[in-house]
């Protein structure tokens, strides 16, 4: 029986330097995915804050709050979206051209909606933004759940729903005004934190809790 005397396999040394290639590769992909859900959620963290100083410009502007129609300082008596599409802001908050402006913040597949209003009915309680993965303010995802405790972080240092300026709502605002941006609690809803069975982020813009 003749043998091949030229074929040669893979020395030990060898496996070890592509295993340690491969490792190396596989390191980069995750950290650059890393790097790119990190970008993504910076990314709407700097849109929440838009829709914010948007609120303040208004106000600077106008002296009362877009969607503050009897100028009692309390949002959600009023239309903001005409308050803040008739603004002429150079760089607005809302998604969507003239005629067709949405209250949104699109990232990927997701959409979430932006409303402002009260926590404890139209003419009572305090200003609020309210948060919410799409017009009814159903329950957020585990997805959407990383860029709603990535803003929880930004403002209040900490993740949990349950306390700061950001919290979490498991019932979602008993009036609803999608076309006008607006909604509003008929009373302050219990702090809670972050999970599957929140309907809404609450973050008191104007005012500690």
């Amino acid at each position: 029986m003749m043998r091949d005397l030229g074929r040669k396999g893979f020395t030990l040394v060898e496996l070890a330097i592509v295993l340690v290639i491969i490792g190396i590769i596989l390191g980069a992909v995750i950290k650059g995915q890393d790097l790119i859900d990190n970008a993504k959620t910076k990314k709407f963290v700097s849109n929440v804050k838009e829709w914010e100083i948007s609120q303040w410009s208004y106000l600077d502007r106008k002296g009362i709050f877009a969607g503050d129609s009897d100028k009692d300082g309390k949002i959600g008596d009023g239309n903001v979206m005409t308050d803040f599409t008739g603004a002429s802001f150079i760089n607005p908050p809302y998604e969507g051209g003239s005629g067709s402006e949405v209250n949104t913040i699109t990232m990927g597949s997701m959409s979430f909606r932006v409303f402002y209003g009260t926590d404890g009915g139209s003419d009572a309680g305090k200003n609020v933004m309210i948060i919410c993965a799409d017009v009814a303010c159903g329950d957020f995802s585990s997805s959407e759940l990383v860029f709603i405790e990535s803003l929880d972080v930004a403002i209040d240092g900490t993740a949990d729903g349950a306390d700061g300026q950001v919290i979490g709502a498991v019932s979602a605002p008993g009036t609803i005004t999608s076309g006008q941006w607006e909604a509003r609690y008929a009373s302050a809803p219990t702090p809670t934190a972050w999970g599957t069975t929140v309907n809404a982020l609450v973050y008191y813009f104007d005012s500690n809790r």
